[in-house]
C-alpha cells in the first residue's frame, strides 16, 4: 500500500477480523465468505487453515480476501473445520511472515491460531522466551502465545492455552484450530468483540461459527447465538460445546471505537446495534452543537449513520453531497502534473448541484491527523459552499491505542496538542463541534463505564510496564498521562512493545 493510499483514509484502523467454522463439509468456503464480510477489519493480508481430521492445511498471502482465495485455492483446503484471519498491518510491518493464522507443530500437537488484539507485555515475554531458547519466526505478539502454549506443563491443550493466556496482558480475541477441535477465546476485559453463531441446514444438521462481527453470520444466513464472554474459552468438538472460564472477568473495557467507526453498521457489537449507536451519536451531536445551515452532508461511508441522526434531530435536510469511489485499486498512476487535492479527489467527489450556495454541515466519525479533513473542507468550498460547519461524532482523539488498533503517535494526533478552535482554523471550517464523552457514553447506554475510552482520555486500563518509561506507568494510568508523550519515544527503543497484531 503506497503512502498516498494510506492518506486517503485518515482513520484509526482495527487490525483484523477472525472467523471459525466447526462441522461443515465446506468449512474453508464458509471461512472465505466470513472473511469477505469482515474485509473492512483488515486489507493487508488474509489466511485460512482447515482440518480434515488428520492434517492442517494452510494458505495465506498478502492482499484482500477475494484476491487470495480463488476457487482453486479453496479446493486445497479440505475438511469440516477451519479458521480464517484478515489483517491490517502497521507501517513497516507489511510482510507475509506476519500474516495469520500462525500454524505450528509442537508437543501439544498441530495448532493454528488467529488473533485480534495486542498484548501489552509482549516485549517482556519475548525477551524472557528468547533467553530461555525460544526462536521466533515473526515480530508478531501472537507468536508469544504460541511459545507459551508449547512451554506449558498443562496436560491438555485447553489447559495449556489457559495457562498461556493467564501470563499475558492486553487485548485478545482468538480463534484456534487443532485437528479436531475449534477454540474461541476472549480476554478478561473484553476489549475486542467475538461472537458465536450456528448454521442449520434444511436437514437439521448444525455447524458452529465464530466471528469478530455478526455481519459475517448474516452473509451465511446463520443465527447469532451470543457473545463469547470476557475471560471465556469456548471449546467446540464432536462432544459438543464446552465453556471454560480460564480467568476471572475483570472490569469491562470494551473498545468504544467499535461503535464509532470500526464495525460495520449492520453488526451487533457488545449486544448493541452499531447503526443505532451511530444514529444516536448524530442526534446528540445536533443537540450539543446546533447551527443554522441548509443541508447535512456525510463524509461517506462511515459518517453516514451519524449524519442521518444529525439531520433527523435538527430537521435539516440530509443530502449525499459527497460521492465515494469504492473501486480504488491497491496501486495507481499519479498524475504527472500536480492536481490540487488529488488523493482525496481520487476517493471523494462533491455534487456541485447540491452543495453550491448552501450552508453545509459536514459530518464525519473522527479526526485523526486532520490533513484529510482539511482537504475535504477545501473541496466542499471549491464546490461552491457558502459555509462549512464540521461536526464529529466522537470526542477529540488525544492518545494512541495499545489494544489492537493501528494509530498514529501522540504527536501526530491533531487534538493532542491543539484546541478545537485551533483545529477548526487548521481545517478552514466555519465551525467545529465534537460529541462530548458523556454524550458518547449516553449513545451506547454506558452507565457502568464498561467501555475503554483511552484514546479520548489518555488513561489506560492496563499497566503498560513493558514500555519501561519511568519504570512503567502506575496501574490504571497511561504512560502519556504520567510522562508526557513517553509512549511514542518508546516505540523506537522497543519496537516490539507496541507491535499491534490482530
Amino acid at each position: 500500500m503506497t503512502m498516498l493510499m494510506r492518506t486517503l483514509d485518515d482513520h484509526f484502523h482495527d487490525e483484523c477480523g477472525v472467523f471459525g467454522v466447526f462441522g461443515h463439509p465446506e468449512a474453508a468456503n464458509l471461512a472465505y465468505l466470513g472473511l469477505y464480510a469482515l474485509q473492512h477489519r483488515g486489507q493487508e493480508s488474509a489466511g485460512i487453515v482447515s482440518s480434515d481430521g488428520t492434517e492442517l492445511h494452510l494458505h495465506r498471502a498478502m492482499g484482500e480476501v477475494e484476491e487470495i482465495f480463488q476457487p482453486g485455492v479453496l479446493a486445497q483446503l479440505p475438511g469440516s473445520l477451519a479458521i480464517g484471519h484478515t489483517r491490517y498491518s502497521t507501517a513497516g510491518d507489511k510482510a507475509l511472515l506476519n500474516a495469520q493464522p500462525i500454524m505450528i507443530d509442537c508437543n501439544k500437537g498441530k495448532v493454528a491460531l488467529g488473533h485480534n488484539g495486542n498484548l501489552t507485555n509482549a516485549a517482556e515475554w519475548r525477551r524472557k522466551l528468547e533467553h530461555r531458547g525460544s526462536i521466533f519466526q515473526t515480530n508478531s505478539d501472537t507468536e508469544v502465545i504460541v511459545h507459551l502454549i508449547a512451554r506449558s506443563q498443562a496436560r491438555n491443550l485447553s489447559g495449556a492455552l489457559g495457562d498461556a493466556l493467564n501470563q499475558v496482558e492486553g487485548a485478545y480475541s482468538l480463534v484456534m484450530l487443532t485437528q479436531d477441535e475449534l477454540y474461541a477465546v476472549r480476554d478478561p476485559r473484553g476489549f475486542r468483540p467475538l461472537v458465536l453463531g450456528k448454521l442449520t441446514t434444511p436437514g437439521g444438521f448444525v455447524s458452529w461459527l465464530v466471528a469478530s462481527e455478526t455481519c459475517a453470520f448474516d452473509l451465511l444466513n446463520a443465527q447469532y447465538v451470543r457473545e463469547i464472554e470476557p475471560g471465556e474459552m469456548v471449546r467446540i468438538s464432536k462432544s459438543g460445546i464446552e465453556s471454560i472460564h480460564f480467568a476471572p472477568q475483570k472490569p469491562l473495557q470494551q473498545c468504544i471505537f467499535e461503535h464509532v467507526y470500526f464495525s460495520r453498521p449492520d453488526s451487533i457489537i457488545f449486544g448493541r446495534s452499531v447503526n443505532e449507536s451511530r444514529e444516536m451519536l448524530g442526534r446528540l451531536l445536533a443537540r450539543e452543537h446546533p447551527v443554522d445551515a441548509d443541508i447535512v452532508v456525510p463524509v461517506p461511508d462511515s459518517g453516514v449513520p451519524a449524519a442521518v441522526g444529525y439531520a433527523l434531530e435538527s430537521k435539516i435536510p440530509f443530502r449525499m453531497g459527497l460521492i465515494r469511489n469504492h473501486y480504488i485499486g491497491r496501486t495507481f498512476i499519479e498524475p504527472s502534473q500536480a492536481i490540487r487535492n488529488f488523493g482525496v479527489k481520487l476517493k471523494l467527489n462533491p455534487i456541485r448541484g447540491l452543495i453550491e450556495g448552501q450552508r453545509v454541515i459536514l459530518v464525519d466519525d473522527s479526526i485523526v491527523r486532520g490533513t484529510t479533513s482539511r482537504k475535504i473542507v477545501r473541496m466542499v468550498r471549491e464546490a461552491g459552499a457558502k459555509e462549512v460547519h464540521v461536526r464529529i461524532s466522537c470526542p477529540p482523539t488525544i492518545s494512541p491505542c495499545y489494544y489492537g488498533v493501528d494509530t498514529p503517535t501522540r504527536e501526530e494526533l491533531i487534538a493532542s496538542s491543539n484546541t478545537p478552535e485551533e483545529i477548526c482554523k487548521f481545517l478552514g471550517a466555519d465551525s467545529l463541534g465534537y460529541v462530548s464523552l458523556p454524550a458518547l457514553r449516553q449513545a451506547l447506554s454506558d452507565t457502568e463505564g464498561k467501555f475503554c475510552t483511552s484514546c479520548y482520555t489518555g488513561v489506560y486500563p492496563t499497566d503498560l510496564v513493558q514500555l519501561e518509561v519511568g519504570k512503567g506507568a502506575p496501574n490504571g494510568k497511561s504512560c502519556d498521562a504520567a510522562n508526557g508523550s513517553a509512549s511514542d519515544s518508546v516505540a523506537a527503543e522497543h519496537p516490539v512493545a507496541v507491535e499491534r497484531e490482530s
